[in-house]
């Protein structure tokens, strides 16, 4: 139990960091927001009256308490954010202008749409984490079997390409990979992949407004942001294949008239995937984090896409919003594979 608490703790303690310097980043060192929200052209009226509405006529540090009450849980708000909308929340203690309240984060409005942000990060997050999974998916299957081809064919043609090929998914960068096969699945080889170069998870009729699920755009998107783990992955398989091809039980196994696939399949790959396994377990919060560009190339509609639409039009309530989740759920995967690590492992509790 002390191990959990200490653990909630470290990561308290770095999402504060976090939320910190996103403030710092996108308050004290950017430009006045306020012009932003009203336009560049406004009279002095229009724009003192949005200065106030974003705490901009408030002392920083006065700033930065009003973002860590809104961020917060457990929160206390005036009257006047009772009846501004912008909180949902569960009342715990009414005082004579204010309320203690149990509410859901406010990460604040829109510049451009003037919808709430949580709102606009909530409804683009199913696109991110289907694909953050596809992507995860695509890559432990065929690494895994990549992996185990190199092994049985080790110093092989077949091991040498495989090899160059993880070297090379290491190696490039995540948006040209994208941009490559974009170009070549979605364009040059059009007719035969009959794929798209963009698109959406959700796609709406243009005669009835329904929307309609189309899978094939998920494919494009999920090879580009998964070739990189993919390669790691290969890699891993291959080394703990040969490693675990090489003991004792497996020459044993051969010896005693089992064929090659079940010597493979029940002895050596199960005992060679506790490194990939631990592998994977932090690459769906890599994953996610990774797939801003990716996003953006394919038209793919989450987080990542909308986030650099936001950047694109200086809308930094989105930005900071994305970040924070990003950095939230990164967080919590974190935490949850140290606790995994720690069933399986308890002398980890210890160290």
């Amino acid at each position: 139990m002390f191990f959990i608490l200490k653990k909630i703790a470290y990561q308290l303690i770095i999402l504060f960091g976090v939320v910190s310097i996103v403030f710092v980043l996108f308050n004290a060192l950017s430009s006045d927001p306020s012009k932003l929200l009203v336009g560049q052209r406004t009279n002095a009226a229009s724009l003192e009256q949005a200065k106030k509405a974003l705490h901009l006529d408030e002392p920083v540090w006065k700033r930065y308490g009003l973002y860590l009450n809104n961020l917060s849980p457990i929160a206390l708000i005036s009257s006047s954010d009772v009846k501004s909308g912008n909180y949902e929340y569960y009342p715990l203690y009414k005082g004579e202008n204010t309320v203690w309240v149990l509410k859901f984060p406010y990460l604040g409005r829109s510049y451009i749409t003037k919808k709430k942000v949580s709102d606009m990060l909530l409804s683009a997050l199913p696109g991110t984490l289907v694909l953050a999974f596809a992507a995860l998916l695509f890559a432990c299957f065929t690494g895994i079997a990549l992996g185990v081809w190199a092994a049985l064919r080790v110093q092989t043609w077949v091991d040498k390409s495989i090899v160059m090929f993880t070297v090379f998914g290491i190696s490039m960068p995540s948006f040209f990979v994208a941009l490559l096969i974009a170009y070549l699945f979605g364009y040059v080889w059009h007719a035969l992949t009959g794929l798209e170069m963009m698109g959406s998870l959700l796609i709406y009729d243009p005669i009835t407004g329904l929307p309609h699920v189309q899978l094939k755009n998920l494919i494009l998107p999920a090879m580009a942001l998964g070739i990189r783990p993919l390669a790691v992955i290969t890699q891993l398989t291959r080394n703990a294949m040969l490693e675990v091809m090489s003991q004792d039980y497996i020459r044993t196994a051969y010896a005693k008239g089992l064929s090659t696939y079940k010597v493979v399949i029940r002895h050596a790959l199960r005992n060679a995937l506790n490194p990939v396994l631990t592998a994977v377990s932090g690459w769906l919060a890599e994953l996610l984090a990774g797939s801003f560009f990716i996003e953006y190339i394919f038209a793919w509609k989450g987080i990542g896409k909308i986030t650099v639409d936001a950047l694109n039009n200086f809308d930094f309530p989105v930005v900071m919003g994305a970040v924070l989740l990003t950095a939230f759920i990164f967080i919590v995967i974190s935490m949850l594979t140290e606790l995994l690590y720690a069933q399986l492992d308890p002398r980890i509790k210890h160290s």
